[in-house]
């Protein structure tokens, strides 16, 4: 098996926000053992994959990391490869891809998620923020990649000291200023937990769940946890 495995089995467990007692014992295992599934400490046989497949209504595709849809439709060769040649080419790294889908996924479900509180201010803020991230990865490998600064509105030195960064900052203020205006006005807002999320977004969510949970794990890490 691989990490892919263990993780994704310990977010199902958690998305459907059982203990691990309980995931353990329906699906006829100890908690010690489930435990060491979990943490990547043991492989599971056959026998399990498909008993945790039909628990967690996933795919055998999706439980392994061969996908990012539940149902198990997989990566397709048009995705990773360009025929468009005799000899053929790579279009990217599998890791590319995944990354790709997960981020894909996970921004859809986000914007889905302000469109239906009907705020304007909270969508244009979301954008702003998440368009500065882009914006500073897309130029540091243009730079790396020979291109000149020129290329772009924004000097050189603004850039480097952290012009953009200050502009992701205000727009994490506006869009926090947002969200207190729909809580002042008792605007309804979407339902976020596990289960609603899952059961109205299924492919989005687990997408959310790694996304999460990468960003958690690292910075954890960096906490020394």
């Amino acid at each position: 098996m691989n990490e892919d495995f263990s993780r994704t089995l310990a977010l199902l467990r958690q998305e459907k926000e059982i203990s691990q007692r309980h995931a353990a014992k329906e699906l006829g295992i100890s908690q010690a053992l489930l435990s060491h599934y979990e943490n990547g400490v043991r492989e599971p046989g056959l026998a399990f994959v498909r008993k945790a497949c039909d628990y967690y209504n996933v795919s055998a595709d999706y439980l392994l990391g061969r996908t990012l849809d539940r149902d198990g439709t997989v990566i397709t060769a048009e995705e990773l490869y360009d025929a468009s040649d005799e000899k053929g080419s790579l279009k990217g790294s599998i890791a590319a891809t995944l990354q790709k889908k997960l981020l894909v996924n996970t921004t859809s479900l986000l914007f889905e998620l302000l469109g239906r509180t009907g705020s304007r201010d909270a969508v244009t803020a979301a954008g702003r923020y998440l368009s500065g991230a882009l914006y500073q990865l897309y130029r540091m490998l243009h730079r790396a990649a020979g291109g000149k600064d020129k290329f772009f509105a924004l000097g050189g030195t603004a850039f480097s000291m952290d012009a953009v960064d200050a502009e992701m900052r205000l727009a994490r203020v506006a869009f926090a200023q947002s969200l207190d205006a729909l809580e002042e006005d008792d605007a309804p807002l979407p339902a976020v937990d596990s289960a609603a999320l899952a059961d109205a977004y299924p492919g989005l969510t687990q997408s959310l769940s790694q996304v999460l949970h990468n960003t958690e794990e690292e910075t954890n890490k960096l906490l020394g946890r």
